[in-house]
């Protein structure tokens, strides 16, 4: 049995330590463990804190066996696109899939997905969109018409197991469904050590408070003095892409339907700030982390075209001795290459540029361009 995890470790703490310690008390130490992990951007919209490489070593040094990148057009996707690039890609190497839920078990998951997935769903989930509520709204409101309880779809954790389950079901993958209880809050602002939630714990290291009781002691001093890097940081950087694109630019962008991508245009030559461009297109109908979605594809340069594009490879960050056998099984597709090597596909021109534009978003001062070309796998040997 290989399980997979879909992630991001933004940063790696105790509750992803738990997860790996579970997986292997439940199904044998030998367990391998094969985490799809977002790179240097992640799903909120947002730079992730740390540079991918460093939270791909992470999480090899407390228990993960190979950490492979989820690329950039899926870490940046809705829930659904998200869950569906993950299991898309570790269905290549895992017959198991691992994820944390808040309130559903097995059965309440696979129904709800289900449910999702039956032909009389689009049709009342649009009739309850076009009254102007917000996506997760009307998603709710179709469930209810359709007799099911939409309680598995009010938490993040349990949204996105669901979604898992859903691109299960639709990719007809040969994967089995793992999921494990998720306590706590995942947006939590109050750092608790028993269930910490990242936001708790990103917030802390910005501010320069403890943080160190709430990750595992292999990753601290990886953690330690590392570069951060925030949207605040990079906000400068992000103005100058939006007010320079064209009308062209902003209509070829990721989750601009309905209109949202001209309010967007219009927001972004008026306002003086990411948060004034923010505040001018948010409503109920569009919530803040779409937007901070659309926002981070504008910056990065990534179309609609692109977003659906299927993935083309995915690039290994780590691995210990287990990973790399995993990984020797499965060399022949060339779909799984190693971090800096190079690929004569588009697809690389994305990659160097999203790790160009993240140095720009480094909280110390820019750092030098390059970086993807130079960067290199994490091997833990023993």
């Amino acid at each position: 049995m290989i399980v997979g995890i879909v992630c991001e470790y933004n940063p790696f703490h105790l509750g992803h330590l738990h997860q790996i310690q579970r997986i292997r008390w439940e199904l044998g130490e030998d367990t391998p463990i094969v985490c799809a992990m977002s790179g240097n951007f992640v799903q909120r919209g947002e730079p992730a804190l740390f540079d991918k490489s460093i939270r791909a070593e992470a999480a090899a040094l407390c228990g993960a066996d190979l950490v492979v990148e989820l690329p950039v057009t899926a870490a940046l996707s809705s829930a659904e696109g998200f869950a569906a690039g993950g299991v898309n890609l570790l269905s290549r190497l895992c017959d198991t899939l691992c994820f944390g839920t808040e309130n559903g078990e097995k059965k309440q998951l696979t129904e709800t997905a289900q449910a999702l997935l039956d032909d009389r769903f689009p049709l009342l989930l649009r009739q309850a969109l076009d009254t102007g509520i917000s996506f997760p709204a009307a998603r709710a409101e179709a469930l209810q018409a359709m007799g099911m309880d939409d309680g598995l779809l009010r938490q993040p954790n349990d949204i996105l197991a669901v979604e898992y389950c859903k691109a299960v079901l639709t990719q007809n993958a040969s994967m089995e469904i793992f999921p494990i209880h998720r306590p706590g809050s995942y947006h939590a602002d109050t750092l608790d050590v028993d269930a910490p939630s990242a936001t708790a714990i990103r917030q802390r290291i910005l501010a320069g408070e403890p943080w160190e009781a709430a990750v595992p002691a292999p990753a601290v001093p990886l953690f330690t003095g590392a570069a951060k890097h925030t949207l605040s940081a990079g906000e400068r950087a992000v103005l100058g892409k939006l007010r320079t694109m064209s009308e062209e630019e902003f209509a070829s962008l990721p989750y601009g339907s309905e209109g949202l991508w001209r309010k967007l245009m219009h927001a972004s030559r008026q306002g003086n700030s990411l948060e004034d461009i923010f505040t001018a297109v948010k409503s109920k109908r569009y919530t803040r982390t779409r937007l901070q979605r659309m926002v981070m594809c504008a910056f990065l340069g990534i179309s609609d075209e692109a977003m659906k594009s299927p993935l083309p490879y995915v690039r290994v960050l780590a691995f210990s001795d287990r990973g790399r056998a995993l990984l020797g099984s499965v060399r022949e597709d060339r779909f799984f290459v190693n971090a800096g090597a190079p690929m004569d596909h588009p697809y690389q021109a994305l990659e160097n540029r999203c790790g160009d534009l993240y140095g720009l978003c480094c909280t110390e001062g820019t750092e030098a361009p390059g970086r993807e070309q130079r960067r290199r796998v994490s091997y833990l040997r023993g």
